[in-house]
């Protein structure tokens, strides 16, 4: 807590209660705003956190029967089956305002089969393997905006928690100790004009008294 340098007169006063009161209102707006923040921020990291736990286990199964397929099946059978995919995805990206924080909505657009091959020199782990992989897919695209979205609203809430300590802590008080100052100033200003009026006033009533 400082004081500010600015000279004790009532028109900076005056300014300086503009600015406190300016300083208050928006510590209190960034305060509402972060916890509307942490709030959201908690919200989506229990919600990736459900789906990473739920992604890991389909991933697993799916690398675990691909294993599988890879020792059963001839390396150039394998090779040959994933060598021309006819599945295409298309992703697209849209942002949308939340607390002033742009955070981004994916949305996956899939065509076509991913098993194009024929069956006779595969094998059916190799289908199970590439059937969980296309299920998992979406699942790994939703996790990938979850948690762009906590970043950004990380981000956002560091800022915003910034902003509300240089208030709270710094300039909040720099105010209201420089308003004090300026107050007491003034006061005992006005106390040294009105002491020095009335020994003028009782000066003249001696003078007219004599």
């Amino acid at each position: 807590m400082a004081k500010l340098n600015v000279k004790p007169t009532r028109m900076e006063l005056l300014n300086l209660k503009k600015r406190l009161k300016s300083a208050k209102r928006g510590h209190k707006l960034l305060k509402d705003k972060q916890d509307g923040l942490m709030q959201k921020f908690m919200e989506i990291i229990k919600e990736a956190k459900s789906l990473r736990r739920e992604v890991e286990e389909k991933l697993s199964k799916a690398f675990k029967n691909f294993m599988q397929a890879s020792s059963m099946m001839h390396p150039d059978m394998l090779e040959t089956a994933l060598l021309y995919p006819s599945a295409k995805v298309e992703l697209e990206v849209e942002k949308k305002n939340v607390m002033s924080v742009h955070i981004p909505y994916f949305k996956l657009k899939q065509e076509g089969d991913i098993l194009n091959y024929g069956y006779l020199q595969t094998s059916a782990e190799l289908d199970m393997a590439l059937s969980a992989f296309q299920d998992v897919f979406p699942l790994l695209i939703k996790l990938a905006e979850i948690e762009k979205q906590a970043e950004r609203l990380a981000a956002e809430l560091e800022t915003t928690r910034r902003r509300v300590n240089a208030l709270e802590y710094k300039m909040i008080p720099d105010l209201q100790e420089t308003v004090k100052f300026i107050t007491m100033k003034l006061a005992e200003s006005e106390r040294s004009t009105i002491v020095s009026v009335m020994r003028v006033k009782a000066m003249i009533e001696e003078a007219e008294a004599r």
